[in-house]
């Protein structure tokens, strides 16, 4: 099994100062890679919380950010082929009437679902823990990230 992070949960495993929500997500992970599923950090939702963490300042967030993409998480870069794939799901989202974020917004959404689906060419099951079930579910195997074991 294959288990994508967005930015939701990446960002809660990035708090420093270790809210009980912290704490329960630090070991879910561990429990997820103890079973032998593959934690993957997408390229997009580093982006997407290292951003937010720079703007703020937050130099102890980004250092936490950094140990978990170099201790626990396989780390996924966007390529050719995702961003490929994304603008095919952004055009199809729009046709149907079902937009994920403004037209002028770079809607990470469909890059995390385009990495999803791509992975799953290869034979795995690929599942997206997220915060966000809403958007990404109309694209993908999206879950709340409580909700994967």
């Amino acid at each position: 099994m294959i288990v994508l992070l967005d930015s939701g949960p990446l960002g809660i495993l990035t708090n420093p100062k270790g809210p009980p929500v912290t704490v329960e997500c630090q070991l879910w992970v561990e429990s997820l890679l103890f079973k032998g599923y593959r934690m993957i950090l997408p390229e997009i939702a580093d982006y997407e919380v290292r951003r937010e963490l720079l703007r703020a300042n937050k130099l102890a967030g980004i250092k936490r950010l950094n140990e978990c993409k170099s201790r626990w998480l396989e780390y996924l870069p966007i390529t050719t082929p995702v961003i490929l794939k994304a603008a095919e799901l952004w055009a199809a989202s729009r046709q149907a009437g079902m937009p994920t974020a403004d037209p002028k917004e770079l809607d990470g959404d469909v890059i995390l679902a385009a990495q999803c689906l791509l992975l799953r060419g290869g034979g795995e099951a690929v599942v997206i823990a997220t915060t966000n079930v809403g958007h990404l579910s109309r694209f993908v195997d999206a879950r709340h990230w409580r909700d994967i074991d």
